[in-house]
């Protein structure tokens, strides 16, 4: 008598939609971005940024400026040497941040042998993917808002004036475009935490690309407009049109781009970005005494805030892209 064997089974498939875990990923990551000991750290030096560029800009501002509409700006902009100004500081303190947040984001999980764990529980791949990149993201917004209020608090104590509701509204749109200049190096060093399996590789990638871009673009950007638009008879068209060739190619810097917000948002005179930040001999276009509506501001930065919000987009898709087609065994 011979007994009828049963047919296989398919697998079924896993239950619930591809965002299963999202949030359980999420705050699991934020609690631990911020009780690390790398946020410690962070925070010892956001205070003692903040502290030592608002002092030195009150300073200043006591000194040298009287009545202004807009001399909550002046407290981000106005530096007194040695120390830089405080939009200095973010300029290198943000990225660093951003990178300290996402190197080892994905490549962590890899060497600590728990991704193909987290991975047999019903979290999806998007769901952990997007987790980790929105913890990082909100404890960047989170750090960059702390430091905003921070240099906002003691500006009311030292200068005892109010900031107009222009003035907090071009505040509140640097703090915004801060947070997506730092976006755009969370999602590069997330990137190479996909790429490279030791995070100290992924670190080392991440702090190269951003060096490259702060000191090594600018001049190669006018290297490569002075090949592809030579000034043969100095005529002032072949000088500008080489400017703009150089101000282009420049424009593929987030650095580049950040610089150019800033200079438009803090500085309401400035009536054109630009050629004043690669040639510094040449006017911003700055009429002294008279403001630029904030509208009109934003029409002159509005494709460089696109331009670092379609690079933090493009980045995290190519680092989806890695991430879906690389093979994880238990």
């Amino acid at each position: 008598m011979t007994v009828a064997s049963k047919p296989l089974e398919k697998p079924r498939p896993r239950e619930g939609s591809p965002w299963t875990g999202l949030w359980a990923v999420l705050f699991k990551e934020m609690a631990d971005l911020l009780t690390s000991s790398r946020m410690r750290i962070l925070e010892v030096l956001i205070v003692l940024t903040a502290v030592g560029a608002s002092y030195a800009a009150m300073s200043q501002i006591k000194q040298s400026i009287g009545h202004d509409p807009f001399l909550f700006l002046k407290l981000f902009t106005i530096s007194k040497p040695p120390i830089p100004s405080f939009v200095e500081f973010l300029s290198i303190l943000v990225p660093l941040i951003a990178i300290s947040l996402s190197f080892d984001a994905i490549n962590g999980e890899f060497n600590r042998r728990t991704l193909s764990r987290i991975l047999s529980q019903p979290i999806y791949r998007d769901a952990l993917l997007f987790g980790k990149f929105l913890a990082a993201l909100f404890t960047l917004t989170l750090v960059l808002t702390v430091i905003w209020l921070l240099i906002i608090g003691i500006g009311l104590i030292g200068l005892g004036v109010a900031p107009g509701g222009e003035t907090m509204a071009r505040l509140l749109l640097f703090l915004v475009a801060t947070i997506f200049y730092g976006g755009v190096w969370l999602t590069l060093a997330m990137v190479f935490s996909i790429t490279f399996r030791q995070p100290s590789a992924a670190a080392m990638a991440s702090l190269a690309a951003w060096l490259f871009f702060l000191i090594f673009w600018n001049i190669l950007a006018g290297l490569l407009a002075n090949v592809i638009r030579p000034v043969r008879l100095g005529l002032p068209q072949e000088v500008l049109a080489q400017a703009q060739w150089q101000i282009a190619l420049a424009r593929f810097s987030p650095t580049f781009l950040y610089g150019e917000i800033l200079a438009a948002l803090l500085n309401p005179a400035v009536r054109q970005v630009g050629l004043g930040l690669l040639l510094p001999l040449l006017p911003q276009g700055a009429i002294p005494g008279t403001a630029l509506p904030l509208g009109q501001s934003l029409l002159l930065i509005w494709p460089q805030f696109t331009g670092l919000i379609a690079a933090t987009i493009l980045l995290f898709a190519l680092g989806y892209v890695l991430f879906q087609r690389q093979e994880i065994r238990a």
